[in-house]
């Protein structure tokens, strides 16, 4: 597959290195064409990997992942051209996390709405698909490498498709057992998930780690 993958922080990194390690092709797309994290990542990854604008990612990829952080992405979707999302599942791993009162931060979108809910109203020719937004980016790709037996993640959106998709990525690329990712419906349960992450902090702050994850027990 061409992945492409917004925004250059760990979450990118990680979930890039992922994909080329599998043996797919993977651009990383930033504000400018010579970002110097992008160039770092690349020069690390080899062949398969390159950089360039928002657009140049937006427009490479047969998937995108939105890695940036949630008050920018929006203006990074805008960037990366609603023309060149159109028709393209685009897996949303942002939060709508507002650290401007500092920590612990608290949510700029919350009860009747969500970001995923925002970015799929903005883009609406696009599949938008949220998950992996729950839980850090080192338990991301080989999930109980870290955090030792069965946990969970969650998967929404409105096309059943895309998820069906998403699923077989997080599964064949992150080694997620199938059984282990929850379908939670439409992508109005963003708000869920999203509503998690004020609970996620204060768990990192109490467990003095960020390397933990929800298990879902019936």
């Amino acid at each position: 597959m061409k992945i492409a993958i917004l925004g250059t922080g760990m979450v990118g990194n990680t979930l890039g290195t992922a994909f080329i390690k599998k043996g797919h092709e993977v651009k990383m797309g930033s504000r400018n064409v010579n970002n110097e994290r992008a160039a770092s990542w690349v020069a690390q990854n080899g062949l398969k990997a390159s950089q360039g604008t928002f657009s140049d990612a937006a427009k490479f990829g047969e998937i995108i992942f939105n890695c940036t952080m949630g008050e920018h992405s929006i203006e990074v979707l805008n960037a990366a051209g609603k023309e060149n999302l159109a028709k393209k599942i685009l897996i949303d791993v942002s939060n709508a996390l507002d650290f401007s009162k500092g920590m612990p931060p608290t949510l700029f979108l919350v009860n009747d709405t969500s970001l995923g809910e925002t970015i799929q109203r903005e883009f609406t020719d696009t599949k938008v698909v949220k998950t992996l937004n729950t839980l850090n980016c080192s338990l991301m790709v080989n999930p109980d490498k870290i955090a030792k037996g069965d946990h969970n993640i969650f998967i929404c959106g409105d096309d059943a498709s895309a998820k069906e998709k998403t699923i077989q990525i997080l599964h064949e690329n992150f080694n997620w057992k199938v059984e282990n990712i929850i379908d939670l419906g439409d992508i109005t349960n963003s708000r869920g998930t999203e509503q998690l992450l004020p609970l996620w902090v204060r768990l990192m702050v109490a467990l003095g780690t960020a390397d933990f994850n929800f298990k879902i027990m019936k």
